[in-house]
């Protein structure tokens, strides 16, 4: 801590205890709605500080839509907006079009992208061309329709879902378009007590209006939150263990892996930044101004998951990365 000054400390940790008191609250309305899933709920904040998407992977019906919808209607003056992607759907069904009409001449309408909070469900069944197109908005924050180019309405955070059970009629996204989601979560299976609750709170009975889910904060929350993130401090030492963390993930012997020889691509720069920026904002949610090196490893596995590619002995025995990952923690130690 003797590197940054410790008054600059004190009133960082002063504002970030102030919005996290703003986050419980946000937990409290998320809950009239959304029970359990508590592990998602926590990596949609950790994407969202770090200014990032996330990619969902789960069988239908586990709250997916509702916990986004239910997000967006905590921050007032946002717009929520679900695009169902599909076979036959073509780029300009997302970003818009250029139309023409007598009266008025030619004039753009803006397609679902221009919204705030996106579920963009079922990602991978969209042909590759939609797919690029979504991911690349997501990646610059600007449509192009015509001649025009607009900047997507700002906070902007995409949460997508892809269904793991069926293989027919969908379109595996890329690795190389997979890199670009900050988060990629298994969501899982709710307990037997909170399926309990879930019963209970059916909202194909229960109307989603009749929860009443405040608002309770406004866009330059998010804002404030992002840049104090930005700002918390992180030590050269666990700069480091960053670096050694990937390149464990590039050259296994170095580390004495046992499970190395299933890796065929360890992750790219991009995961670099990406652990050290989520490790920055769970610090945030767990009201610090420095990240530890448990803060890393919290984020480790769904920042690697999906950039970790197994080559094909790898598939064969079904090895699931996460394994690889837990591996790659034991083995690198924190200087």
């Amino acid at each position: 801590m003797s590197c940054i000054d410790q008054r600059e400390l004190e009133i960082m940790s002063d504002r970030i205890a102030e919005y996290n008191e703003k986050l419980d609250r946000v937990h409290k309305e998320i809950g009239k709605a959304v029970i359990g899933q508590k592990d998602v709920l926590d990596a949609v904040f950790t994407c969202m500080l770090s200014n990032g998407n996330i990619l969902l992977e789960g069988a239908p019906g586990l709250a997916k839509t509702l916990l986004i919808m239910t997000i967006a209607k905590t921050v007032k003056e946002t717009r929520f907006q679900r695009i169902q992607f599909t076979p036959d759907l073509l780029p300009a069904d997302i970003l818009g079009i250029s139309a023409y009409d007598p009266e008025k001449g030619f004039y753009t309408m803006k397609g679902p992208i221009f919204a705030n909070f996106i579920l963009a469900d079922e990602i991978n069944r969209a042909p590759p061309k939609v797919q690029s197109a979504m991911l690349s908005v997501m990646q610059e924050k600007i449509v192009t329709i015509g001649k025009e180019t607009f900047p997507l309405p700002p906070p902007f955070f995409v949460m997508a879902t892809q269904n793991p059970l069926e293989q027919q009629g969908v379109y595996p996204l890329p690795e190389a378009q997979i890199d670009r989601f900050l988060f990629k979560i298994s969501v899982k299976y709710p307990k037997k007590e909170e399926e309990r609750m879930i019963v209970d709170h059916n909202t194909m009975i229960n109307d989603f209006e009749g929860y009443d889910i405040e608002d309770v904060l406004v866009p330059q929350d998010i804002f404030d939150m992002q840049s104090i993130v930005k700002e918390i401090y992180l030590a050269p030492e666990i700069k480091h263990y960053i670096v050694e963390l990937i390149n464990a993930t590039r050259n296994p012997k170095e580390y004495g892996m046992k499970y190395g020889k299933y890796i065929e691509w360890g992750a790219s720069p991009r995961a670099s930044i990406a652990l050290l920026i989520t490790a920055k904002a769970h610090a945030f949610l767990e009201n610090r101004a420095y990240v530890l090196p448990e803060d890393v490893r919290e984020v480790a596995h769904n920042v690697l998951r999906h950039r970790i590619i197994l080559n094909y002995e790898g598939k064969a025995v079904e090895l699931e990365t996460d394994t690889i990952i837990d591996e790659i923690i034991r083995s690198v130690a924190v200087l």
